[in-house]
């Protein structure tokens, strides 16, 4: 069952730029090794080597004890190698199952054999605890679904060697439990898995060692008890990484209230709904997955219907039928979703960035050398590292792509701002930025929303959060109540809350 890999000064080169330059260490038969590293250190090109998604351009890939130089990654998968990918890799039209064995169709007589598929699609999606009939479009699924129905299409492959991108990103508490229950199971039959996070505390729970890489390079190795979350994040980043947030600036007693929501009614996920958010402050909303904070926010911006709601900005009635009219009433809001949602991949950083502001550029015509003014501000502004600007999106890496939508959202100068899982899937370095940015937003004196899975970042970012319950409000909790302990409860309606 079964596999050894050893990366042997591994190199590859995109063009004129080298993005690994040697890596050399090995991986263990039927171990768990987080691979720890920023964003742009190389991690997911090394993996897509591993999983013949790219080829090195120098080095070797031995595969119990055989040079390996795959042409494409169903040779890898024939090996047992699968890569679960952070971007998640469906055919959004086809169904669960056919999604699971899409290019490894079960046949029978020549003909597809579907009822094996749905049968065997079903007991993956049992594994990783996905309730779901195998026989549902992937269009129709939430993004959690689609994370484990990527990891469902991976173990339907009999992996020995599994690589998981981010695999938590978009999971509940219960789901991220239950993936590390099957992670157990699977080390037990000696699957070796990479696990790849920026969420250090998980790092350090499921883990046996971890291997750092840095700018391309291998720079440490070592046994997951003998390091902690701190040395992890200084080994990642090459410096002592200062305090992840700033502390909060108080809000004014006296602040005017920025956004007002009343009698939300969403049909399907939100019964009734209502919160502000004043001038400087930082409101986080915190529940499980399909509590309904996105679909909510969804709804106050006219991307889903409601039934019902009054809402106010800046004290005036607005009606929003569309992200255009909450743009001119000076609300915007940045999907959880950003490259389905957030950026246009295929496109350059410019035309990213400038998308939602044309009507007010392209006076009399557009401007491009406005355009790429702004972009170089940008990149100041929010710390956007990057080897050529005329780039396409896509090319970034996910930190900085976040921080291109980040500054493509705030162009219009909007007075109140929705961020969801405004850090997910995102590095330590990236995460510090981003709330640095926050900080500073509400700093000016907006009013920012932030929808997080992360109970330790609303903790962090937030003078009060809002926690939903089967789209219901459970409870506001105030500075002084927020805790762990006190989320949990309210988010899973246990009624215990600790002062």
């Amino acid at each position: 069952m079964s596999l050894s890999i050893r990366f042997q000064h591994i190199v590859k080169d995109f063009g004129p730029v080298r993005v690994l330059h040697g890596v050399d260490f090995a991986l263990e038969p039927g171990r768990v090794v987080g691979l720890l590293g920023e964003n742009g250190a190389g991690k997911s090109t090394l993996m897509k080597i591993l999983a013949g998604y790219e080829r090195p351009s120098g080095g070797q890939l031995v595969v119990d004890g055989v040079e390996r130089r795959f042409a494409n990654a169903r040779e890898a998968e024939q090996l047992g190698i699968a890569l679960i990918h952070q971007e998640f890799n469906l055919a959004e039209h086809l169904t669960i199952a056919q999604n699971i064995f899409l290019g490894h169709e079960k046949t029978r007589g020549g003909l597809l054999d579907r009822r094996a598929m749905a049968r065997e699609a079903a007991n993956c999606l049992q594994q990783v605890g996905l309730e779901r009939d195998p026989d549902t479009r992937v269009s129709e699924l939430i993004v959690a679904e689609k994370q484990l129905v990527e990891i469902a299409k991976a173990l339907s492959r009999q992996a020995r060697v599994l690589i998981m991108d981010e695999p938590t990103a978009s999971l509940s508490p219960g789901e991220t439990r239950k993936l590390f229950e099957l992670m157990a199971r699977l080390k037990g039959q000696g699957v070796t898995i990479v696990y790849i996070s920026h969420k250090l505390d998980e790092m350090e729970a499921h883990t046996d060692e971890v291997v750092v890489m840095r700018d391309g390079k291998f720079v440490a190795r070592a046994a997951t008890a003998d390091v902690d979350r701190h040395q992890m994040a200084n080994l990642m980043v090459g410096r002592e990484l200062s305090s992840m947030f700033q502390p909060k600036t108080p809000v004014a007693p006296d602040a005017p209230v920025r956004l007002r929501v009343e009698g939300l009614q969403v049909p399907g996920w939100i019964g009734d709904l209502g919160f502000e958010v004043r001038a400087g402050e930082v409101l986080g909303f915190a529940g499980l997955v399909g509590a309904g904070r996105t679909e909510a926010f969804e709804a106050i911006l006219g991307l889903r219907p409601r039934s019902r709601g009054r809402i106010e900005i800046d004290g005036r009635p607005a009606e929003i039928r569309s992200p255009r009219d909450a743009m001119r009433h000076g609300l915007t809001y940045l999907s959880e979703d950003r490259k389905g949602k957030g950026l246009h991949l295929d496109l350059g950083l410019r035309d990213n960035l400038t998308m939602m502001t044309l009507e007010r550029d392209a006076r009399p015509w557009l401007d491009l050398k406005a355009g790429e003014r702004a972009l170089r501000q940008a990149i100041d502004d929010f710390g956007i590292r990057l080897r050529d600007p005329n780039c396409a999106a896509r090319s970034l890496s996910g930190g900085n792509q976040q921080k291109l939508a980040l500054a493509k959202y705030l162009r219009p100068d909007p007075g109140v701002i929705v961020l969801d899982e405004p850090t997910r899937g995102v590095d330590v370095g990236a995460k510090r930025d981003i709330y640095a940015l926050i900080h500073r937003l509400a700093a000016e004196g907006r009013a920012v929303v932030v929808i997080s899975s992360e109970l330790i970042e609303l903790i962090g970012l937030s003078h009060r959060v809002a926690v939903l319950h089967g789209g219901r409000l459970q409870a506001v909790l105030e500075a002084g109540q927020l805790t762990e302990e006190n989320l949990i409860a309210h988010a899973t309606d246990t009624q215990y809350t600790k002062h």
